[in-house]
């Protein structure tokens, strides 16, 4: 079976092949728009393909109602929302399409063949611009009664701000450049760490901190056996070690130090999205 798969995100539409188990021909563009140029833009990466195409996977953001057949919430790309998304998809296309959230489609992507694979309950912790997520139990997705399971960006931490202010490198890099006087990046916050500055060290370690009271939270609630971190900072071994040490910690002061999981990085980065797509669509339709 050859699908085509996208991941909608607010500046770009990934896409690629998915053909015999393997993603293929990747490649992207800018998100239109308007609706209808989005379809269009992809009905075109669909007729490139030289395979047969049989359905199209979707990796959304927002909260994706399947029995409803449409997107709830708010995301950065407001029109594929509140619309009989599936119903104008699959007449435009004259394919089978599905849809689902980009963290529980990455998070299907590590669970079913990724680090979480030998895991039965986990929890996917996608750590970008905010923090989102996705709950495994038994190894099926938990979406919640309101499809919020996972959005773990709006937990709150002690100081009273959300994780997805506290806990990400981008934010925390554009808090301490007002301090600083000058524009920095999450990856500049490392280099300057790296280079033995006081500040970025500090304000690294807060984040981490933070990060680390909220896994302990996810923690004592859904007891997983595996806390799996993605986004473009779990790539940095520094991310998972630090917060390994913190949250031991937090359960051993707390006298349940028996309950630690594994954490672990995805294995897939920035392809986890379409692949758990695709995954979605066979779990679906086969």
């Amino acid at each position: 079976m050859a699908l085509a798969v996208f991941d909608i995100g607010g500046s770009a539409v990934k896409h690629g092949l998915w053909h015999e188990q393997t993603l293929m021909q990747l490649n992207q563009f800018p998100t239109p728009a308007t609706f209808e140029e989005l379809q269009v833009a992809m009905k075109q990466v669909i007729n490139s393909y030289p395979e047969p195409i049989k359905g199209v996977a979707i990796s959304a953001p927002g909260a994706v109602n399947v029995a409803q057949r449409r997107i709830d919430g708010i995301s950065a790309v407001p029109y594929i929302h509140h619309r009989p998304i599936y119903d104008d998809f699959e007449a435009f296309f004259q394919l089978p399409v599905t849809i689902e959230n980009d963290a529980n489609c990455a998070g299907i992507c590590e669970i079913e063949i990724g680090a979480g694979k030998q895991a039965q309950q986990a929890v996917f912790v996608v750590i970008g611009t905010g923090i989102g997520g996705a709950i495994f139990i038994n190894r099926k997705i938990y979406k919640g009664a309101h499809l919020f399971g996972g959005e773990f960006g709006l937990m709150q931490n002690r100081n009273g701000k959300s994780l997805s202010y506290n806990g990400t490198a981008v934010n925390t890099a554009s808090r301490l450049s007002e301090t600083l006087g000058k524009s920095l990046t999450g990856k500049d916050l490392f280099d300057l760490k790296e280079a033995g500055d006081q500040c970025a060290t500090d304000a690294l370690n807060t984040m981490y901190d933070n990060l680390a009271e909220a896994l302990y939270n996810i923690q004592v609630s859904i007891d997983p056996e595996v806390i799996i971190l993605g986004g473009g900072i779990s790539a940095r071994p520094e991310l998972s070690n630090e917060l390994h040490q913190r949250l031991q910690t937090l359960l051993a002061d707390f006298g349940v130090p028996e309950i630690m999981p594994e954490i672990r990085p995805c294995e897939f980065q920035n392809n986890a999205n379409l692949i758990g797509a695709a995954l979605n669509f066979q779990n679906i339709v086969n």
